[in-house]
C-alpha cells in the first residue's frame, strides 16, 4: 500500500499573492510531532476560509496545510497517552496556521493537544459540531460561569445562521434559555427557529454605529461579529448581565463606549477556543456529546467531497454558507 496522500498546500513566494495547490505528499514530508492521525473527517471553518482565502494573515509559515481542527484514528504514537487505534479530536493549538494542519490525509501533531473522541461520536459527528460547536459550547459555559441563567433573561446570538451560531442557538435552547437570534439571512428563519430560537432580528438592527447607552433587551449575548455589532450588544445588555465575544467576522475594532460597564455592571468575556487548557476542552466536549443531540448535529451540517474545500472557503467568507460543513476525506 501506498504511504502516500493528497493535500492542500498554501504557499508563497516573497513579494507575491498565495497559491492553493491540491498535491500528494508522504509521512516523512509532514511537521515533527509525536503522534501520527490518520485524518477521517475534517470541517470547514471561517478561519479557513481566511487561510484558504488569504483574506487575512491566518497563515503564520509557508508552505502551510490548512485546517485547524479534525477527527480520526492513531496510526502511530511515541506519547505515552496515546496508542495506535486511538480515537481522537484536534481543535486548534496553531495546526493550519504554523504547524501543517487537517486538509491532509495524515496529520502529525503534539499529543498534548489531541483530547479522546467522545465515546459514541463518529469523526464525521465530532465535525459536525467541529471548532465552530466547541467555541459555542466555550462561550456557554462562560456565560453559566457568570451566572447568567435561563431566569434572568434572552441572550442574544450574533452570526446565528453560522457555525457558532447555529450551535450556540441549539445549546442555549436545549437548556432552557429564551434566545434572540441576529442574522443577516432573512431566509433563515424558519432554520433558527427550529434549533430553538425564539426571536429573530435582522443583522442591521446590530451592524451600525452603537449608541453609548440602548434599551436594556437582554441578561447575556454570544457575539462572533465584533465591530459595531458586539459594541451594540453591550449596550443592549441587561443591568448585571455578560456579553461571551469569539469572534471578528465584521472587524476587530470594538467602537463602544465603557457606559454599559459603568453604569450598569455588566461584562465582556473574552472566549478563545485555539489555546484553551485540556481541561475546559474536555468539558466542552463532554458536555457536548450530552447535550447536542444527534439530529440538531444533522441540522446544522452537511457533507463535502475533499475537492471541495477550497471552492467552499470561499463561500464561507462570503457568507453563503449556512451551519457547519463537514469535509469527507
Amino acid at each position: 500500500m501506498s504511504d502516500r496522500f493528497e493535500a492542500v498546500l498554501i504557499t508563497r513566494e516573497e513579494g507575491k499573492d498565495q497559491t492553493v495547490d491540491f498535491v500528494e505528499m508522504t509521512e516523512n514530508e509532514l511537521m515533527d510531532g509525536d503522534v501520527t492521525v490518520a485524518v477521517e473527517a475534517t470541517t470547514v471553518n471561517y478561519k479557513d476560509g481566511l487561510a484558504i482565502t488569504g483574506k487575512a494573515p491566518v497563515v503564520r509559515r509557508f508552505p502551510m496545510i490548512p485546517g485547524i481542527d479534525f477527527a480520526g484514528t492513531v496510526t502511530r504514537s511515541d506519547h505515552p497517552d496515546w496508542a495506535e487505534g486511538d480515537k481522537v479530536v484536534l481543535n486548534g493549538w496553531g495546526v493550519g496556521e504554523a504547524h501543517y494542519g487537517a486538509y491532509a490525509g495524515r496529520a502529525r501533531v503534539s499529543g498534548d493537544w489531541l483530547i479522546p473522541l467522545p465515546e459514541g461520536m463518529s469523526a464525521h459527528e465530532a465535525m459536525a459540531i467541529g471548532t465552530a460547536g466547541y467555541t459555542a459550547m466555550l462561550c456557554v459555559m462562560a456565560l453559566e460561569r457568570h451566572g447568567i441563567t435561563p431566569d434572568r433573561g434572552p441572550v442574544v446570538v450574533t452570526g446565528a445562521a453560522g457555525g457558532v451560531g447555529s450551535i450556540a442557538v441549539a445549546l442555549l435552547a436545549g437548556r432552557g434559555y429564551e434566545v434572540v437570534a441576529s442574522t443577516g439571512r432573512t431566509g433563515e428563519e424558519a432554520y433558527l427557529k427550529d434549533l430553538g430560537a425564539s426571536e429573530i432580528i435582522p443583522r442591521e438592527e446590530l451592524s451600525g454605529p452603537a449608541r453609548p447607552l440602548g434599551k436594556e433587551r437582554w441578561a447575556g449575548g454570544i457575539d462572533v461579529a465584533g465591530s459595531h455589532t458586539l459594541a451594540n450588544v453591550l449596550s443592549m445588555t441587561c443591568y448585571g448581565g455578560a456579553v461571551a465575544a469569539c469572534g471578528l467576522a465584521q472587524g476587530l475594532d470594538l467602537p463602544a463606549s465603557v457606559a454599559p460597564f459603568i453604569l450598569r455592571g455588566i461584562s465582556l468575556l473574552g472566549v478563545d477556543s485555539v489555546m484553551a487548557p485540556r481541561v475546559l476542552r474536555l468539558e466542552a466536549w463532554r458536555r457536548l456529546a450530552a447535550e447536542l443531540d444527534h439530529a440538531r448535529i444533522a441540522a446544522v451540517s452537511h457533507t463535502i467531497p475533499f475537492r471541495q474545500v477550497v471552492d467552499a472557503a470561499g463561500d464561507i467568507i462570503a457568507g453563503r454558507v449556512r451551519g457547519r460543513l463537514v469535509v469527507e476525506m
